[in-house]
C-alpha cells in the first residue's frame, strides 16, 4: 500500500517539478539541471551505504522497519518543502531552495525505501507468488500514479499553481506516512532472514558483481536508465510548446492518465501471461510498445492531441509488466546468489542497482534541460522551430533508442522457471552439506561453508581482486597497501577536482552554470563513491599487512572463488 502514495509522489517530482520551477518560480533551467543533478548524486551515494546499514541492523522490531517508520516522515515534510518555495525568494535564492529542499527528500527517501526494497525479496521464495506479490504491489504504484496524473492539474485550476501543488504535497505526504506506519505495525519480518549474520560492505559488493546474471539485469536497467528521467521531464514542456493545447494543464493531465491507466488496465494481463509462459518472455514482450511508442512520439505535431493520446496509451501498455517483473526477476536473482555465497542479501543488491541506475540517470535529467537553455529556451513564450525539434527528439528517439539496446541485453538473461527450481534445489542440498550443481553454467559447487577456507577470512579476502592476492603471494601486503592507498588518491583528487570547479560555478549566481557543471556533479559523485570504497579496502590492506593471511590460504581462496 506504501507504493500507492510513493509513486504518486514520484510524479510530481519527475513531471510537474522542473516546469513548476521554470515557468512559476522562474528559476533557469541551468540552475534546475544542476540542482536535480546534485541532488540525485548525493541520493546515489547514500543508497549503498543504507542497504549495507539496514543489513546490518538487529533491533527488536526488525532490520527494516525502525527505518521505514522513521525515513517516511521525515521525506514527506521535505517533499511539501519542495512545493512550497516561499514568493518572496529571488530565482536565485529560490534555486538554493530547490537544492536544498530536493537533497533532504532523497536523504530520508532512501532511508525509508531501501529497507522497503529489502523487506520485498524475503517474504516469500517461490517463483510465481514473487509474481503475484510484486503485481499486486505495483498495481498500487500504477493507481498511484493515475491519481498524481489527473489530481495536480485539478488542484491547480481550482487552487492556481503553487497552491495546487501545495495541496498535493500535503495530501500525499501525510498518506504516505500513514501508509508505511501501517506497514511497520501490521508487517513482520522472518525471523529466519533478520538472524542471518551480514556481510561486509566492499566484499558482499564485490561477490554482487561476480553474480553473471546480476550483471545482465543490471546493464539492462542502466542501459534504460540512460534517458529514463526524460519522457517524464520533457512531456509537459512536448504539450505546452508543441503540442500547444488551449489548457495545457488539462491535457497533461489527460495523457498522463492515459498512459497509466493503459498501463493499470492491462497489468492483470500480463500478471496471467507470466505465469502462463515465464517472466522472461513476458519481459522480452514487454519492450516492444516501449520502443514503437517511444519513437512514434517524434512524429507527433502541433494540434494532433488525439494521435498523442493514442501512442501514449500503446506505450503505456506495458508499462505496468516492466514495473512487477523488474523486482520479481531480481528476487530470482538474488537467490541465485545465495546459491553461490550462502547469504541473502537483498538490500545490498537493490542499493547497488539502485546506485547504478541513478548514477546513470542523471545526465537524462540535466543534459535535456542544459541543451534547451543552449538552444535559447525562453518560458511562458513561443518556441523556435529548434528548441520543438530539439524537445521531439530527445522525448521519443532517445528513449527509444535505449529500450532497444536493453532489450538486446535482456535477451541473454538466463533463468526461467525450471532454472530457478534447480537453484532453489541446489540451496536446499548445500544446507544439508551436499554439493549442488549451478544450473545456469553447469558447474559443480561444494557448499559455501565447505569451500577452500574458513567463511569469515575468505570474505576479507574478497576487499581485494584476484590479481591483487596473487601478487600478495609473490610480493607481500606492501602490494595490497600501494595499490588500494593509490586507487583511494586518485579518486579523491578527481572528486577535489570536479568539486573545486563546481564551487567556482556556483560562486557567480549570475551565471548559468551550464552543461559542464552538470557533469562535474557526475564525476564528482562517481569520485567520492570511489574514494570511500576504496579508503574501506585501504583499511583492509593495512589489516592484512598486521596480521598476514597465510598465503597457502589465499591460494585456496583463489582456487575455489
Amino acid at each position: 500500500m506504501p507504493s500507492f502514495a510513493g509513486a504518486a509522489m514520484a510524479i510530481p517530482l519527475a513531471i510537474h517539478l522542473t516546469i513548476f520551477y521554470s515557468d512559476v518560480v522562474l528559476v533557469p533551467l541551468g540552475w534546475i539541471a544542476l540542482a536535480k543533478a546534485i541532488s540525485r548524486a548525493f541520493d546515489a551515494m547514500t543508497d549503498s551505504l543504507m542497504g549495507w546499514v539496514t543489513d546490518r541492523t538487529r533491533s527488536r522490531w526488525g532490520r527494516r522497519r525502525p527505518y521505514m517508520a522513521l525515513g517516511a516522515p521525515a521525506a514527506a515534510v521535505a517533499f511539501v518543502a519542495l512545493f512550497a518555495p516561499p514568493e518572496a525568494l529571488t530565482p536565485e535564492a529560490a534555486g538554493w531552495w530547490l537544492l536544498a529542499s530536493y537533497v533532504i527528500y532523497y536523504l530520508f527517501h532512501t532511508i525509508y525505501l531501501i529497507p522497503h526494497y529489502g523487506l520485498g525479496p524475503e517474504l516469500t521464495q517461490d517463483y510465481h507468488e514473487r509474481s503475484r506479490l510484486f503485481g499486486l504491489s505495483e498495481s498500487f504504484t500504477v493507481a498511484g500514479t493515475m491519481i498524481a496524473a489527473v489530481l495536480p492539474g485539478l488542484l491547480i485550476t481550482q487552487l492556481g499553481d503553487r497552491n495546487g501543488y501545495l495541496a498535493f504535497a500535503l495530501i500525499f505526504g501525510a498518506l504516505l506516512t500513514a501508509l508505511y506506519w501501517n506497514l511497520v505495525f501490521r508487517i513482520r519480518e522472518r525471523a529466519d532472514f533478520a538472524a542471518r549474520p551480514p556481510n561486509p560492505l566492499v566484499p558482499g559488493v564485490r561477490r554482487v558483481m561476480r553474480n553473471s546474471v546480476f550483471r545482465i539485469l543490471l546493464a539492462v536497467y542502466v542501459a534504460g536508465a540512460i534517458t529514463g528521467a526524460i519522457p517524464g521531464m520533457l512531456i509537459p514542456y512536448f504539450t505546452t510548446y508543441v503540442l500547444k493545447p488551449e489548457n495545457p494543464t488539462f491535457w497533461l493531465s489527460i495523457f498522463l492518465l492515459v498512459y497509466f491507466a493503459a498501463g493499470f488496465v492491462l497489468l492483470p494481463a500480463w500478471i496471467w501471461a507470466a505465469r502462463r509462459f515465464g517472466k522472461k518472455p513476458v519481459w522480452l514482450a514487454s519492450f516492444v510498445s516501449a520502443v514503437t511508442g517511444s519513437a512514434a512520439v517524434f512524429f507527433v505535431q502541433e494540434g494532433q492531441l488525439l494521435l498523442t493520446g493514442i501512442v501514449l496509451a500503446w506505450a503505456g501498455s506495458s508499462f505496468g509488466a516492466r514495473l512487477f517483473l523488474g523486482p520479481a526477476i531480481q528476487a530470482d536473482v538474488i537467490d541465485y546468489d545465495e546459491l553461490h555465497t550462502g547469504k541473502r542479501r537483498e538490500a545490498q543488491y537493490g542499493a547497488l542497482w539502485s546506485l547504478m541506475t541513478k548514477f546513470t540517470v542523471i545526465p537524462s535529467m540535466s543534459i535535456p534541460l542544459a541543451v534547451l537553455e543552449s538552444l535559447g529556451y525562453a518560458p511562458n513564450v513561443e518556441q523556435s522551430e529548434t528548441v520543438k525539434l530539439a524537445i521531439r527528439a530527445m522525448l521519443g528517439l532517445a528513449p527509444a533508442a535505449c529500450a532497444l539496446a536493453a532489450f538486446a541485453i535482456a535477451c541473454f538473461y538466463p533463468i526461467s522457471e525450471a532454472v530457478h527450481r534447480r537453484i532453489w534445489e541446489g540451496i536446499e542440498r548445500h544446507r544439508r552439506g551436499e554439493d549442488a550443481e549451478d544450473p545456469v553454467t553447469g558447474r559443480r559447487l561444494a557448499p559455501p561453508a565447505g569451500r577452500g577456507v574458513e567463511e569469515e577470512t575468505g570474505w576479507f579476502l574478497d576487499h581485494f581482486s584476484p590479481r591483487e592476492l596473487t601478487a600478495y603471494q609473490k610480493d607481500g601486503a606492501g602490494r595490497l597497501l600501494r595499490g588500494a592507498a593509490l586507487a583511494a588518491g586518485l579518486c579523491l583528487a578527481l572528486a577535489l577536482a570536479a568539486g573545486s570547479s563546481l564551487a567556482f560555478t556556483l560562486g557567480d549566481l549570475s551565471q548559468d552554470p551550464g552543461l559542464g557543471a552538470v557533469l562535474e556533479v557526475v564525476v564528482a559523485g562517481f569520485a567520492l563513491t570511489g574514494f570511500a570504497y576504496h579508503l574501506v579496502r585501504l583499511r583492509a590492506a593495512l589489516r592484512m599487512r598486521r596480521a598476514p593471511v597465510p598465503k597457502d590460504v589465499v591460494g585456496r581462496h583463489l582456487r575455489c572463488g
